[in-house]
C-alpha cells in the first residue's frame, strides 16, 4: 500500500465516469477528490509545472458489489473447510474480514455493501476502512439483520416476533447498521428446482420493518427469492430484494413503479452448476440449475426493459465466489444476458452509488476519487477489467495489480 501525493494528474485515452463513455483527457486529483477534467493530452504542461504524472488506456469508477458477506470466505469449496472457518473465534473471522475487504480493493472494487453477519464483524471493518491508507475497500454495512425464530438466516439476524417487536429491534439495529437486512425467505431447494418454503413474514409484517426503519433513516433489503416471498417484498415496498429467482414481468413492472431496486448474485448458482462436483448434485439437479439461471437471465433482459433499477451484487463469501473476483463473474453474467456493456458498468458504479445515495454518484468535478486505471479499455479487451493497473481509494491510497497478489498472503 503505498499513499499519493496531495496532488496529481492522469492522462486516458479513454473513460467512463460512471454513466458516460468519454474521449481522451487529463484529470487532475487534489487532496484526494477530482478537482480538474480537461479534454485531451495536457500531460507535458503539467509535468513541467510539476504535477505527477501517470499514464493509461482507461479510468473509470470503482467497482460497487452491492452484495457481500466479508466475514465469509469463498474460495473454499470443501464443506468441512468452510464449517471450519465458521467456527473459528472472533478475532480469525474478523481478520478474514479484513482481507476479504483488501481482496476487493486490490481488483477494483472500491465499495462493497455487506449484507449481514451476526457478530457486527461488518461495521468494524467498515469503521476501519474509513482510516485513510487502511488497504480495505469501503464498507456500506448491514450489520446484523432480522428473521423469524428458528427460520433461515441465523448466521446473519436476530429473531423477532410481534410488530413492538420488530419496531423496537430496528429502530435498535439502525443506530449501527446503513441498512435494515430483512431475511424474507430461505434457500432455494435446488433438488425441487423451487422455494418450497413459505415466506417468514407476511406483506404487513414486512410493511412494519420498511415502516420502522425509514423512520429511522435506513433502507431495507430483502433476502428473498420465490414468486410467494416476491409478492410480499414487493407489497411492503422494501428498498431492494437480494437475489429474487422465480421473478416474473409483474413483479418487475411493480418494482419500477414503486422503485426498488434488484441485486441479482448470479454467482451462487452459477458456480454450483458450473462445479456440481462441489456440492455432489445430481444431473436432474444440475438441470434445474440451468434452467433457474436461464430463467433469471431473461428477467435481467426484462428488468432493462422495463427500466428496473438494478445493482451488481455477487455473494461474495458463498460457496466458490471470491471476494472481488467475482465481480468479474457476475458482470459476465449480465453481458451474457444481453445488457451493454455501458449499462452493466453504470449498474456496477453509479446505479449503486446513488442507490446508497451517495454524495456523488459518479466521477464528476468535487467526487472523492475511487477510481481504476487499466491497461486496455474494456470495449476493446473483454478482459481488461479483470487486470487493474493502479486502484485509487479517495485519491489517497494506491493499489496496484501486484497487492491482488500480495492481499491473499498469510500475513497480509
Amino acid at each position: 500500500m503505498n499513499t499519493a501525493p496531495a496532488r496529481f494528474a492522469l492522462v486516458v485515452g479513454d473513460w467512463f465516469d460512471g454513466e458516460t463513455r468519454r474521449g481522451p483527457a487529463t484529470l487532475k486529483v487534489v487532496d484526494g477528490c477530482l478537482a480538474g477534467v480537461a479534454e485531451g493530452d495536457h500531460g507535458a504542461a503539467l509535468a513541467e509545472q510539476g504535477w505527477p504524472l501517470t499514464r493509461g488506456a482507461f479510468l473509470m469508477p470503482g467497482l460497487v458489489d452491492a452484495h457481500v458477506h466479508l466475514f465469509l470466505d469463498g474460495k473454499p469449496t470443501e464443506q468441512a473447510v468452510r464449517s471450519a472457518h465458521l467456527k473459528q473465534g472472533l478475532e480469525a473471522l474478523t481478520d478474514a474480514a479484513r482481507a476479504s475487504a483488501r481482496q476487493n480493493l486490490a481488483c477494483g472494487v472500491t465499495l462493497v455493501r455487506d449484507a449481514g453477519d451476526r457478530h457486527g464483524i461488518n461495521n468494524r471493518v467498515r469503521d476501519e476502512a474509513r482510516a485513510v491508507g487502511s488497504g480495505l475497500a469501503q464498507v456500506r454495512s448491514g450489520g446484523l439483520g432480522v428473521k423469524r425464530a428458528k427460520r433461515y438466516g441465523a448466521f446473519m439476524a436476530i429473531d423477532v416476533d410481534d410488530e413492538a417487536s420488530i419496531r423496537a429491534s430496528v429502530a435498535q439495529l439502525a443506530q449501527a447498521n446503513d441498512e435494515i437486512k430483512l431475511i424474507l425467505t430461505g434457500i432455494i431447494d435446488f433438488d425441487a428446482g423451487a422455494v418450497t418454503d413459505e415466506p417468514q413474514f407476511s406483506a404487513e409484517a414486512a410493511g412494519v420493518v420498511v415502516q420502522a426503519a425509514h423512520a429511522a433513516g435506513r433502507k431495507v433489503l430483502a433476502h428473498c427469492s420465490g414468486v410467494k416471498g416476491l409478492d410480499v417484498a414487493v407489497a411492503a415496498g422494501v428498498d431492494s430484494i437480494e437475489h429474487g429467482f422465480f421473478m416474473s414481468r409483474d413483479h418487475l413492472a411493480r418494482m419500477r413503479d414503486r422503485q426498488l431496486a434488484w441485486v441479482p448474485t448470479f454467482c451462487p448458482v452459477h458456480f454450483q452448476w458450473a462445479q456440481p462436483q462441489a456440492v455432489g448434485w445430481s444431473p436432474n439437479t444440475v438441470g434445474n440449475l440451468r434452467r433457474i439461471l436461464d430463467a433469471h437471465a431473461e428477467h435481467l433482459r426484462i428488468a432493462r426493459e422495463l427500466g428496473v433499477r438494478v445493482l451488481v451484487g455477487t455473494d461474495a463469501g458463498s460457496m466458490g465466489v471470491e471476494h472481488g473476483l467475482a465481480m468479474f463473474d457476475e458482470i459476465d453474467r449480465f453481458l451474457e444476458a444481453g445488457w451493454p456493456l455501458q449499462s452493466v458498468l453504470a449498474a456496477a458504479t453509479s446505479v449503486a452509488r446513488r442507490h446508497f445515495d451517495a454524495e456523488h454518484a459518479t466521477l464528476a468535478l468535487g467526487a472523492a476519487f475511487d477510481a481504476v486505471l487499466l491497461s486496455a479499455s474494456p470495449w476493446d479487451d473483454a478482459q481488461a477489467l479483470r487486470q487493474p493497473r493502479q486502484v485509487w481509494a479517495r485519491g489517497a491510497a494506491v493499489v496496484t495489480a501486484d497487492a491482488l497478489r500480495a492481499s491473499r498472503a498469510p500475513d497480509a
